[in-house]
């Protein structure tokens, strides 16, 4: 059985994880509340030992879904299904945007909002200190400085141990790392979503993790994969009889020993599937058709 070992490690701020961790935001659709805590609980038995997670991935009124009924959060199914937590767990989370009572999303939160939100996520995953928290950026162009400070003060309390943040530009990035140091920049990413590939070179250099999200989903986001799939990444997954969402994944974890995948599933067989990616080896003609 392959497991999470097989992708390597990375010292995410003072602890070492296995660059093959898990992703959150799908497990809340999933009307099935038994089954996301099944999947949860197989990713660490398969050595997951990175979960990503936030303040704002709760269904309905969250990200993936619009409907009605009782709310799910993503915190809330990680603390019932892992609590209490392996000493070797690492929950990475984020706060930033928020979802007003209308459920509508709420961009400019205040700095006491920002509190209330890492209030939230302490409560929801009951721990006395987030080993993460990144701040999700709504904008690549509005200033991060009063709000990075004010993460930075929950770090001073003890409330924190990590900073990083989410969908920056380098500019921002660097606004931030004035004010503290990051662990981790967190932005969109994959074969064929690569806007911000020029930062991946950068934090390698930098020595912080670049975790990239819709690795596999790519320009589909949040509605999952297109069928435009680059003929490169089909004539290659034919190639080594695996799925073209593994070769994305794998191909992710080739991008440099910094780039830490969290592909979400509420599916286990899928999870298997993207473990096992982790395992996946390309040659130097391979990566530069992928390229």
């Amino acid at each position: 059985m392959i497991t999470a070992e097989a992708a390597g490690t990375w010292k995410l701020g003072d602890q070492v994880v296995n660059r093959m961790g898990f992703g959150s935001m799908r497990l809340t659709p999933n009307a099935d509340r038994d089954a996301a805590i099944r999947v949860l609980r197989r990713a660490v038995e398969l050595g997951v030992n990175h979960i990503d997670t936030a303040a704002f991935y709760v269904t309905p009124g969250g990200i993936l879904d619009h409907g009605t009924g009782p709310k799910r959060y993503a915190t809330e199914l990680i603390r019932e299904a892992l609590f209490p937590y392996d000493k070797s767990l690492f929950l990475a989370t984020k706060v930033g945007p928020g979802l007003r009572p209308d459920g509508e999303w709420e961009t400019a939160v205040t700095l006491s909002q920002l509190r209330a939100q890492v209030e939230e996520n302490l409560r929801r995953l009951q721990v006395d200190r987030l080993d993460l928290v990144n701040l999700r950026l709504t904008s690549r162009t509005a200033p991060v400085g009063p709000r990075f400070e004010a993460l930075a003060s929950l770090r001073d309390e003890g409330l924190i141990r990590h900073l990083g943040i989410s969908n920056a530009t380098l500019a921002q990035i660097d606004e931030a790392a004035a004010v503290a140091p990051l662990v981790s920049v967190q932005n969109s990413f994959a074969v064929d979503l690569q806007r911000d590939a020029s930062l991946v070179a950068e934090m390698t250099e930098r020595g912080i993790a670049f975790v990239p999200f819709f690795a596999i989903a790519g320009p589909g986001r949040e509605d999952g994969p297109t069928t435009a799939t680059p003929d490169a990444v089909r004539e290659i997954a034919l190639t080594h009889h695996v799925s073209e969402h593994q070769v994305r994944l794998a191909w992710t974890l080739h991008q440099g020993d910094n780039v830490l995948a969290i592909p979400g599933t509420g599916d286990e067989q899928h999870l298997l599937d993207n473990i096992a990616a982790g395992a996946r080896r390309f040659s130097e003609e391979e990566l530069a058709r992928l390229a």
